[in-house]
């Protein structure tokens, strides 16, 4: 495994050269009283510009600013989210090497058999941040046009129907094999290297349908690119009121959404810990976060869940849960 690309942005630095006495992930000096007393960084394992990514931005600059030090962003991509958590795993536990991951913490285990790290065993949990519901999207001209039409065209042409995702172990690549378990049915899926190329290749209609979280389909669904069929959440999101829910659409097994959380390596202070779970929620009630998120369909999590023990109890139910659907399916990442 290997990252394939490493980009930093800085929240308030002006260039990189601001942000030299924070040296990456791995090191910094030991967290004392005075935490902060220099730069942050926040691994996202991800790509700039995806989702996790996207909310890491919107939570950094509040934080940073509760914190009253700068916040520096580092993208480092590669194997579902295993390269950059294993960068924070091994990292100093001083409180300065944090790391956002979503979903996938819960199901790196199941899927990787040398990840390197676990979960529960390598990490501090900080807090919940956000849930993001999922949305079943297809091309513009596809068939189907209800949920349930969806089903019985995939059970009748299962052998050549497309369903896309952005990789193994990626939420789209999750929420396909619940919908397929939902749906009692197996069909051709097309892995990509992350969602947008995923995107890109449904609305171009090179691919048929797939299940992404709506920070990446509001903008297609309210244009028009795509064809929406349903929204994996108990309840209908905000800005996309028309959307039935799976239960709605006739599905109700089929519920997900991708959870986000903070995390430290595991031996970081206490009293580390708690400042940035203090700074999180002061973020998550900032107003131009809630709208920021509202406009992509999700919203910050509540304050009790924004808190080291929420989050950690989270991850251990989650872990339990993927555990099994993984299992069923048979799926394993190289």
């Amino acid at each position: 495994m290997r990252a394939t690309s490493r980009m930093i942005a800085a929240i308030g630095v002006v260039s990189l050269a601001a942000c030299a006495g924070n040296g990456g992930a791995g090191a910094g000096p030991t967290a004392g009283g005075g935490y902060p007393e220099q730069n942050i960084t926040i691994v996202v394992p991800f790509s700039a510009g995806g989702p996790t990514d996207t909310v890491t931005r919107m939570i950094a600059e509040p934080m940073a600013a509760k914190l009253g030090t700068k916040i520096v962003v580092q993208n480092v991509e590669g194997a579902g989210g295993t390269v950059g958590a294993g960068e924070v795993a091994r990292a100093q536990p001083d409180g300065y090497n944090v790391l956002m991951h979503h979903i996938g913490m819960s199901t790196a285990p199941a899927l990787y058999q040398n990840l390197g790290y676990k979960p529960l065993e390598s990490f501090e949990t900080v807090g919940l941040v956000t849930e993001v519901p999922m949305t079943i999207v297809a091309r513009k001209d596809f068939e189907p046009k209800t949920l349930q039409d969806l089903v019985t065209y995939v059970k009748a042409n299962a052998s050549k129907v497309t369903l896309a995702n952005a990789g193994i172990g990626a939420a789209s690549h999750l929420c396909g094999l619940l919908f397929q378990t939902a749906a009692g049915v197996k069909v051709q899926e097309v892995p990509y290297e992350g969602t947008g190329p995923a995107l890109t290749d449904l609305v171009g209609g090179q691919v048929d349908f797939m299940c992404d979280q709506t920070t990446n389909t509001s903008g297609q669904i309210s244009a028009g690119e795509v064809k929406a069929y349903a929204v994996t959440t108990p309840e209908r999101v905000k800005s996309l009121p028309d959307l039935p829910t799976t239960a709605e659409a006739g599905l109700p097994k089929l519920q997900v959404s991708v959870w986000h959380g903070l995390y430290v390596p595991k031996g970081t202070p206490q009293d580390v810990v708690q400042k940035l779970s203090d700074a999180l929620k002061t973020a998550l009630a900032d107003q131009k976060v809630v709208d920021q998120m509202a406009k992509l369909g999700t919203a910050p999590v509540p304050a009790e869940s924004a808190t080291p023990q929420a989050h950690r109890t989270k991850l251990e139910e989650q872990l339990g849960t993927w555990a099994k659907v993984i299992a069923d399916a048979g799926v394993k990442a190289s």
